[in-house]
């Protein structure tokens, strides 16, 4: 046969190609994108609107917003931009799905679908470590609001990021990823959450988050959480399974009557019940100042406290006295005004982002996050 020439198939050559894009398609691949250029730096705004975004964003360090996506997760800034800008960085990882992401300090702690940990420099999106972990439930949701506000999982305990799937809770260092402890649960142990006197806590239980010792002396649940961060971290305060009301903020849980009332929350040490046409704050049992009007309390940050009133604006209050220090519309100007109920928010130091939906469970209008300095 020698000099002839061996005819190969069209159909076969075809296919090879075929086959060839297709694995370069579906195989696993990670794909970094960092930023360039000069970093966002915070930035103190006066009271007011200052935007809206598509997607749920994490405000991390002030500085950045970081989005979840259903295999990749981006960030843009600044984070007083009026819409969603051009990625500055962008990680993806496939075909595994993000389940959630936390922040400590600068640091974006990812999770993904098959268990791994890929920890990114929030400004950046330069990797800092990573690590293996239990798995998790795959991404769910449009805005990824779940994901970055909520993350199943995932929580922050000081300078720590905790990790579990239920049977398992494993504390990382957020800077380097070190291990610091493991502990296994017991059954039943739930859906947990962190509190702001240092304890892991769900119905089984109470576990110191510097040494992942167990603690004794907490009242049985199931438990509601009261006055978290996000990702069900830093809680002022919870209502054990009979319906009263503790604060959190020691060592110890202390008993609080004045939490045992489903609209009451907490902040610090600070108790706020939101009823009767007024919001009231109380410490020690006694009333330190009452704020006259129907009001939702979102939170308590930087020594403010936080409103939301049924006609949609926002009021900002001091914590101390409750003197009001800001109040305006939370619509951006020029858009539609119509009623909306809050689905979730993350209050900072120096702004609140809220996602709102319609009275039908749709999302308000196509950009549904609306972002206020405070």
């Amino acid at each position: 046969m020698t000099g002839k020439l061996l005819r190969v198939p069209a159909a076969v050559v075809v296919l090879a190609a075929a086959v060839l894009i297709g694995w370069r398609v579906l195989a696993p691949a990670e794909v970094l994108e960092p930023a360039t250029g000069a970093l966002p730096v915070a930035v103190t705004r006066p009271p007011g609107v200052t935007g809206k975004t598509t997607m749920a964003p994490l405000i991390v360090a002030g500085s950045v917003r970081v989005y979840a996506g259903k295999r990749l997760v981006k960030a843009d800034g600044p984070v007083e931009a009026k819409t969603m800008y051009t990625p500055r960085w962008s990680f993806r990882r496939w075909p595994e799905q993000l389940t959630g992401i936390v922040a400590v300090a600068a640091t974006v702690v990812t999770r993904w679908s098959d268990g791994a940990l890929v920890a990114l420099d929030g400004r950046t999106g330069k990797p800092v470590w990573r690590a293996a972990g239990p798995g998790a439930e795959p991404f769910t949701g449009r805005t990824g609001s779940a994901a970055v506000w909520a993350p199943p999982g995932l929580h922050t305990a000081g300078t720590s990021v905790l990790i579990t799937d239920g049977r398992q809770l494993i504390a990382r260092a957020g800077a380097d990823g070190t291990q610091r402890w493991a502990v296994t649960l017991p059954p039943g142990c739930g859906a947990g959450f962190v509190t702001a006197g240092g304890r892991y806590v769900c119905s089984s239980g109470a576990w110191d988050v510097l040494s992942g010792n167990p603690v004794r002396g907490w009242p049985a649940g199931p438990f509601t959480a009261i006055g978290c961060d996000v990702a069900r971290s830093d809680c002022a305060g919870l209502r054990d399974g009979t319906g009263q009301g503790w604060l959190t903020g020691g060592r110890r849980p202390e008993r609080v009557p004045a939490l045992d009332a489903p609209d009451a929350t907490a902040g610090g040490d600070l108790v706020l019940s939101a009823s009767g046409g007024a919001v009231v704050a109380s410490r020690a049992g006694s009333e330190v100042w009452r704020w006259t009007g129907a009001a939702q309390v979102l939170g308590v940050r930087a020594g403010r406290v936080v409103l939301l009133t049924p006609d949609r604006r926002l009021i900002v209050l001091d914590a101390a006295t409750g003197a009001q220090r800001a109040t305006f519309p939370l619509y951006v100007p020029d858009e539609r005004v119509e009623p909306w109920t809050p689905d979730g928010w993350q209050l900072t130091d120096g702004y609140v982002a809220v996602q709102r939906l319609l009275p039908d469970s749709s999302f308000y209008t196509t950009d549904p996050v609306v972002i206020a300095a405070i």
